[in-house]
């Protein structure tokens, strides 16, 4: 289980403190290389037991800008689908 954060991404920060597992690292720290946030799918729990939805998602300003993702081989949410954003407006 996991969400990602994609490109459209404006490095606000308002992810970087909601995440519980602390799997949200900056586009400095980003593991990939990339010019944006990196959400590690191997420590993403998509805040079950935490919260009722993912944090960094609530918090997020942009739209879109995270969506789920099965990166880490497990299974998304019943009903979601990789890539749709986990909160749509």
């Amino acid at each position: 289980m996991a969400v990602k954060i994609t490109d459209i991404c404006i490095n606000c920060d308002a992810c970087l403190d909601e995440c519980p597992t602390e799997s949200i690292v900056d586009n400095d720290e980003n593991p990939t290389g990339e010019d944006t946030y990196y959400v590690n799918p191997e420590t993403c729990t998509e805040c079950i037991g935490d919260n009722d939805s993912p944090a960094c998602a609530d918090a997020c300003p942009t739209e879109g800008c995270i969506v789920w993702d099965a990166r880490s081989g497990d299974h998304i949410r019943e009903g979601m689908t990789e890539g749709q954003p986990v909160v749509e407006d």
